[in-house]
């Protein structure tokens, strides 16, 4: 349908283009330059074709790149500008003379310090314990050598043992996930932090050895989060192992080492297991990444997930979470389980359980999160359609064979900060995040307020372990008491408002339970 042109003709319309092009400068740069705008879309290949082989990157170099690489987080204050220059190779000192750490950069200390004064809004539980019990000092004496991920959250609860009277030391359990402004504001702070956005695998256990292999300073307790820091002391240090007086450990690859452990008559320390704990399980395996799987991959590719095809790899607590978002959006969702429990659990949620190959063809986005390794393997990249979208959910980056993928037929991109693009010789390319490691910490951030919950646990598992009279906890792996579980849960009701009611004494002798709990039998699933 033709519109017809106004009264006054030609000159007219002439004067209304230009007096719309002022108004709207874009448009007038638009069109001034014309051929810009044209080679822009030349350059920009679409996403869903096929490259062609001229002007692809050599193997070599593509591979370089994205092992040795240091990209900052999008909610990084990081300067890439020295990114060539290993930390290792610096020489800092903070505002104290101290140069007792390792950090991407020191003068970024000021923004993280910005970062853990705006978590710990959120955080309120944790310095609510903090401000308890820090006249007690009930962590006084106590030598903490830690591995986690490098937050602005976690460093309000290493500030926090810190308050509570706590010595510690520090480094990443994952290459990807620091936050070099919060590592270098723990650092101005006097904590010895050993870490950096982007570590090679070299520098990530050069880093867990700083903080263990030092003159005069002899670790007693351990906080670990995937069991690379126990492992290492184990191995390389079995005499301070064995002076370990317990180890919190928080995710469910470090657990399953543990076990392993214990199994093989090796554990010479208590140790408790967090991840299992009703307050990590049930709130920071789910909820938290019932958001941050969408953050992460929103973040990265750009990805609409109406009508997507995803298969979920594990309906454990994380595929849960990862299943119900996904829903949510209008994806249709696949998962794949070993254990029947899980498996129906999924059908009644309104899942389709299926084996991996019987729809990997099809699907648009393929999420790990079983803590196993070889999930996805070669034949599944290889039998994959074109810019299927791979990540892990899970802690370790065993999850996907992505050493399978380090072959000279195969070409990598990097595209954009995490996102890697592997190259088939035909043109097909799959889209990698993170290179396989853990999507949300790697990619995204992840929230505040549920990583209390978690950080409280682990506060008090420390408090537990380093108090424990001699006896109560032999060489072997507990869950943390049920009333502790209980107490962490109290301590964050008070943000919604919440308020619980309180049994009268004949409930409470009716249910043969105490009055101020616990109220559940520890076989008691949630």
């Amino acid at each position: 349908m033709s519109v017809p042109e106004p009264a006054g003709g030609e000159g007219v319309k002439q004067a209304k283009e230009v007096e719309d092009a002022e108004k709207y400068s874009f448009m007038a740069t638009v069109t001034k330059a014309p051929k810009k705008q044209i080679q822009f879309a030349d350059d920009m290949q679409e996403f869903t074709k096929f490259p062609t082989k001229t002007g692809r990157r050599s193997l070599s170099r593509s591979i370089s790149q994205s092992s040795t690489d240091s990209y900052s987080s999008a909610a990084s204050y990081t300067d890439s500008s020295d990114d060539e220059v290993s930390p290792r190779e610096k020489q800092q000192t903070n505002s104290k003379g101290s140069s007792n750490f390792c950090v991407k950069n020191i003068k970024q200390a000021e923004f993280g310090r910005r970062e853990i004064e705006i978590a710990e809004q959120d955080m309120s539980a944790l310095i609510s314990l903090r401000k308890r019990a820090q006249g007690e000092k009930p962590l006084a004496g106590a030598k903490i050598v830690g591995c986690t991920h490098i937050t602005a959250q976690t460093a309000v609860l290493i500030e926090t043992l810190c308050a509570l009277g706590a010595q510690c030391r520090w480094s990443a359990c994952n290459i990807y996930s620091t936050q070099n402004e919060v590592a270098a504001a723990l650092a101005e702070a006097g904590v010895a932090v050993f870490a950096w956005k982007g570590e090679s695998e070299d520098d990530f256990w050069w880093c867990i050895d700083r903080c263990v292999n030092i003159d005069g300073w002899q670790a007693n307790m351990i906080l670990d989060d995937g069991g690379d820091l126990t492992h290492w002391v184990y191995k390389k240090y079995p005499n301070v192992f064995k002076k370990i007086r317990g180890i919190v450990e928080e995710s469910v690859t470090g657990v399953h080492r543990l076990y392993q452990l214990s199994k093989a008559g090796k554990l010479c320390v208590p140790a408790m297991n967090v991840n299992d704990s009703v307050t990590k399980q049930k709130f920071d395996n789910l909820y938290c990444c019932r958001e941050s799987i969408l953050d992460g991959l929103k973040r990265t590719t750009d990805v609409m997930f109406g009508g997507k095809q995803v298969v979920v790899c594990g309906y454990g607590e994380v595929g849960k979470g990862c299943c119900a978002a996904l829903k949510a959006l209008g994806a249709i969702v696949y998962v794949t389980e070993i254990d029947p429990i899980c498996a129906l659990q999924a059908c009644m949620d309104g899942f389709r359980v299926v084996k991996l190959s019987e729809v990997i063809r099809q699907v648009d986005v393929v999420i790990t999160c079983t803590g196993n390794k070889n999930v996805v393997t070669r034949e599944h990249l290889d039998r994959m359609k074109n810019s299927c979208i791979v990540c892990n959910m899970g802690h370790s980056n065993t999850e996907i064979d992505v050493t399978s993928l380090r072959t000279p037929e195969l070409t990598w991109e990097r595209v954009r900060s995490q996102v890697d693009h592997v190259i088939w010789p035909d043109g097909k390319r799959v889209v990698l995040l993170a290179e396989g490691r853990l999507l949300n910490l790697s990619c995204s951030t992840v929230p505040t307020f549920v990583l209390s919950i978690t950080a409280t646990t682990q506060a008090l598992a420390l408090i537990e372990l380093y108090n424990a009279p001699e006896g109560r906890y032999k060489q072997d792996v507990y869950l943390l008491p049920k009333k502790m579980d209980e107490y962490v849960a109290s301590l964050h009701l008070p943000s919604f408002d919440a308020h619980l009611t309180e049994l009268t004494d004949d409930q409470a002798k009716y249910l043969g339970l105490n009055k101020n709990g616990p109220f559940k039998p520890n076989y008691y699933r949630y």
